[in-house]
């Protein structure tokens, strides 16, 4: 991966929609140069997807969250395991820091949101569920 790699990276990041012609001008290749260090991104798994932003306020979800949650060692996989299958959650995240998980959930109402992170704080190993409740989306 080369620095005009990276600003084709960081320009679909911000708008995947941008047009490989307007891609093309800023790195100083043609189009077809461009479409092929696409395509070769994503054969080495640099893109795996191509994703609308959308903002949940607008569809009608009141009770947005980005949660961390504490296990204890042995329960971290397992409980990993059963949040991120869940149809409320967006993404999720094993990571190392102030929390062994990180999730961003969507919720129809803020009531719908705390009685999810209730059951969750139920769930057999975690320790400590810290919600960030998002008021806001910036772009």
């Amino acid at each position: 991966m080369d620095e005009k790699d990276e600003i084709v990276l960081k320009t679909l990041l911000r708008n995947s929609r941008t047009p490989l012609t307007h891609i093309a001008l800023k790195i100083g290749l043609t189009e077809a140069a461009v479409r092929k260090r696409i395509n070769k991104l994503e054969r080495v798994g640099a893109i795996r997807a191509y994703t609308a932003i959308i903002d949940p306020y607008y569809i009608g979800y009141e009770g947005v969250a980005l949660v961390g949650i504490d296990t204890t060692p042995e329960k971290v996989l397992d409980v990993f395991e059963q949040i991120k299958v869940r149809d409320d959650i967006r993404y999720a995240a094993l990571t190392s820091g102030d929390h062994m998980i990180i999730f961003e959930i969507w919720c129809k109402k803020p009531e719908d949101l705390n009685a999810v992170l209730k059951e969750m704080g139920r769930m057999d190993g975690v320790t400590r569920i810290c919600p960030a409740v998002f008021l806001r989306r910036m772009e």
